[in-house]
């Protein structure tokens, strides 16, 4: 398969997601897929599988090149530990939330990244620029909780803004996340998320895991159980660094390990 043509990956394991897509990109000429399409369910209490080698030789990777950890990355599109600490009570996380935001934008070794908005801050406090926000998580919750009459295609939150977001910038950080879809099938919940671009080094795996966070607070705001997340990519790219790079060397190895080592 050339790296021109759709990859489909479906995984229960959201490591084994990542190193599949990541390796496909080592194993063959040239530094992109287009499309990419992951879809990953095996989840616990709605914690997603990993492979514990494979987060850390990527964090330690993604450290000594100067890039955000994981979680770090993670935390842009859902705070999970905020969450936490709201004792899952959402209106309280929502509040919170933009408590802290200003505090957010302004750290400094962030300040540049986050300088045009966060994921969570647009899913709800879309168009801030123009009061009243818009909510668009408590809007798709509280339709659902209606359950009658209510169209699955109202589920859907728009990331991406025309009139921020339309600019001719040689090269624009965010956002990369497009727009996020939830769609309720009897006591299940699945959720899609679309990206015009994906960085598949140093923001891809992260991504998937704030999106598994994601789906899985919104299935615990709908009382369903979070089963699945597929994420489809316009284009995903090796950014940022060489295939040959020395710091490459033990996620390789940790992916290759991990993958010939599975049992499906």
């Amino acid at each position: 398969m050339s790296n021109s043509s759709p990859l489909l990956i479906d995984e229960n394991n959201l490591s084994h997601a990542w190193a599949k897509a990541f390796l496909h990109i080592i194993d063959n000429p040239g530094k992109e897929i287009s499309p990419l399409v992951v879809s990953i369910t095996g989840f616990n209490d709605g914690i997603p599988n990993e492979n514990i080698d494979i987060r850390q030789s990527l964090d330690k990777c993604l450290v000594d090149n100067g890039d955000q950890k994981i979680h770090t990355v993670a935390n842009t599109i859902f705070p999970d530990s905020l969450w936490r600490r709201s004792k899952y009570q959402r209106h309280e996380l929502f509040e919170r939330y933009l408590n802290f935001l200003p505090r957010a934008k302004a750290i400094k070794h962030c300040k540049n990244k986050n300088s045009r908005g966060l994921y969570f801050e647009r899913l709800i406090a879309f168009d801030s620029d123009n009061p009243p926000k818009i909510n668009q998580l408590e809007f798709i919750i509280s339709e659902y909780q209606k359950r009658k009459g209510v169209r699955r295609s109202m589920f859907q939150a728009s990331i991406f803004d025309p009139r921020r977001d339309h600019v001719s910038d040689a090269q624009l950080p965010f956002p990369c996340l497009q727009h996020v879809s939830f769609v309720p099938q009897g006591k299940t919940l699945t959720m899609n998320a679309f990206y015009a671009t994906q960085q598949l080094f140093n923001k891809a795996y992260g991504n998937y895991l704030g999106l598994c966070r994601l789906g899985d607070f919104m299935a615990h705001e709908m009382e369903l159980t979070f089963s699945r997340m597929n994420c489809f990519v316009g284009v995903a790219k090796l950014d940022n660094i060489t295939k040959t790079s020395d710091t490459l060397a033990p996620v390789k190895e940790a992916c290759r390990e991990a993958l010939s080592s599975k049992t499906d």
